[in-house]
């Protein structure tokens, strides 16, 4: 029978079909599945598929896993309110879009893969400040700041990545926060991130959530 939910459940998924999505999950539900297992063994390896299928076709379907993302973040949160006992959170990252820039698709695909990935998110939107960026990161016990940019003047910009890098580092605080950027610039040119200052980089959205999840576990095993 769970064998059944899983099926189903990715099957919706790649249909892109969020009503079907929820009626699996409830049908689990009344059936004795418990929301841990939903989260833990249905939504969580479904993500781990789409990162791995990215990885593999870099030409697949960007409005299906922003779609898939956004079905397991809301999954996730609404299982969440039903846990036993409040979930462990692998860790915290601080999300927004670089200064100057006003996207968002990216940063919300990113988004929708870490709450299913029991990551704590913190998103400060759009035409964010490097200041903002760190003092964020500060008082939420951050272990990364993950920044967006389409554009490559906010990617490269004074208040851009290399302003939280110098900000990092006046504040001795480059072992404990890690920093990773992501958007159309870096695809351009895979190296424009260690010249703006960050630790990593990803081309898309998927892979973005993957990164930060590395990172959480670096810093916390620093």
């Amino acid at each position: 029978m769970f064998e059944t939910y899983i099926k189903d459940y990715n099957e919706a998924v790649i249909e892109i079909d969020k009503k079907a999505a929820l009626e699996v999950v409830e049908n689990a539900l009344a059936n004795g599945v418990t929301p841990e297992d939903i989260v833990f063994k249905v939504v969580m390896p479904a993500v781990e598929d789409m990162m791995q299928h990215v990885l593999n076709d870099l030409d697949s379907n960007l409005a299906q896993h922003f779609m898939t993302a956004q079905i397991a973040a809301e999954i996730t949160e609404k299982m969440l309110l039903k846990f036993s006992e409040p979930p462990e959170v692998i860790g915290r990252v601080i999300i927004g879009t670089a200064f100057g820039d006003l996207h968002s698709l990216g940063k919300r695909i990113v988004m929708g893969c870490l709450k299913s990935m029991m990551v704590d998110v913190i998103d400060l939107g759009v035409n964010v400040t490097s200041e903002e960026f760190v003092n964020a990161a500060v008082e939420h016990d951050a272990q990364v700041i993950a920044i967006s940019s389409m554009m490559m003047h906010s990617a490269t910009g004074e208040e851009g990545s290399l302003a939280v890098r110098d900000l990092l580092k006046q504040q001795g605080l480059e072992s404990k926060i890690k920093l990773v950027v992501g958007g159309s610039p870096y695809r351009y040119d895979n190296e424009l991130y260690t010249q703006v200052g960050a630790d990593s980089w990803a081309p898309d959205g998927i892979t973005a959530a993957k990164v930060i999840c590395d990172l959480i576990r670096e810093v916390k095993k620093s």
